[in-house]
């Protein structure tokens, strides 16, 4: 007599395998449809400190992605991790669609990088420099290498000793070098640090660029938020290795709150002002003559007893929250005088 018991027990099982299966391979389309890099549960730790924690992160195949967080929060050691660079101790990694293992490496001639600060040899010229990366990188093409010193604006100084570039040029250099091979993502670490304005705004104008015009995937690490603010289509917050946050610029406009925000002569009596004259006024003191009111629909009133109560009015204005305020209210539960 057939066991009905274990019979039902054995298909419930079959059907879950099964179901488990079709969730995990749903699962692995989507990625290799969205997503060109995927961390899921990484953690690396070096002398016995965790310097990553746990961190799952997407990176979705043509955007940006802007990696925020303060100095030695982990960024740059997840980047290498990515690039193989480094491994992790728990984890896994997919780029590309591949799972990264210890003996990866094919999986990176989609990938171009900028790992802290671009290297070149300083007594050759732009020029050389790239024609000594195609041939480490078994790709030479001279029209290539024309083709990537126009798109950064260096064609008229292709043949000057890099050692003569300002920064901002070795940093162009730099993103020329890894756009040669006309890669999917591009990896840069901090590439604005230590530039002057005009340095900035050239790298803003050529990665929006890269995105428009060649649908480049870039994953762009920084602690200058207003320049990732004006790039980013997705932010990740990175906290003494952990992820803290991973949002659409999308969304944080979305849920931005409008504020009205007063700058002041003697901002502990406009404080007590507002206190007195207003039942459940909500506003905050940000700087030693600036205060925030979240309320949009009193702003004639709260002029007015101010001025009556001797208080200097030097601005009024209203304004939305920014990057700045949301990586502060994550980072730093809100305090931005820590």
């Amino acid at each position: 007599m057939v066991n009905l018991f274990r019979y039902n027990n054995i298909q419930k099982e079959q059907n879950q395998k099964e179901q488990n299966q079709k969730e995990q391979n749903q699962k692995e389309g989507d990625i290799s449809m969205s997503d060109i890099i995927v961390l899921e549960d990484v953690t690396k730790t070096y002398k016995g400190i965790e310097v990553v924690k746990n961190v799952t992160m997407r990176v979705k195949q043509g955007e940006i992605y802007g990696f925020l967080g303060p100095n030695g929060a982990g960024k740059t050691t997840i980047m290498k991790m990515i690039l193989n660079l480094a491994k992790p101790d728990m984890g896994n990694i997919r780029v590309c669609g591949e799972v990264i293992q210890k003996d990866s490496y094919e999986y990176l001639r989609n990938i171009g990088s900028i790992i802290e600060y671009p290297i070149f040899y300083e007594k050759l010229t732009a020029w050389k420099n790239l024609k000594l990366h195609c041939n480490y990188m078994g790709f030479y093409n001279k029209k290539r290498i024309r083709e990537v010193l126009d798109l950064v604006d260096l064609k008229g100084v292709d043949n000057k000793l890099v050692g003569e570039f300002s920064l901002g040029m070795k940093q162009r250099l730099g993103i020329a070098r890894a756009m040669i091979t006309n890669p999917k993502l591009l990896i840069l670490d901090e590439p604005i640090n230590g530039l002057d304005p005009i340095g900035i705004k050239q790298i803003r104008q050529l990665l929006i660029k890269l995105k428009a015009s060649y649908g480049t995937t870039i994953l762009i690490s920084s602690h200058i938020i207003a320049e990732i603010e004006q790039l980013a289509d997705t932010i990740g917050v990175i906290d003494k290795g952990v992820l803290t946050k991973e949002v659409s610029m999308s969304e944080i406009h979305h849920d931005s709150l409008q504020y009205l925000e007063i700058e002041v002569n003697d901002i502990h009596r406009a404080a007590t002002v507002l206190d007195n004259a207003f039942d459940h006024l909500n506003f905050k003191i940000v700087s030693e003559n600036r205060l925030r009111i979240y309320d949009n629909n009193r702003q004639a009133e709260i002029s007015k007893e101010l001025v009556m109560a001797g208080v200097g009015i030097l601005n009024m204005v209203y304004k939305n929250d920014t990057l700045e305020d949301y990586f502060i209210h994550t980072i730093m539960g809100g305090n931005e005088n820590d």
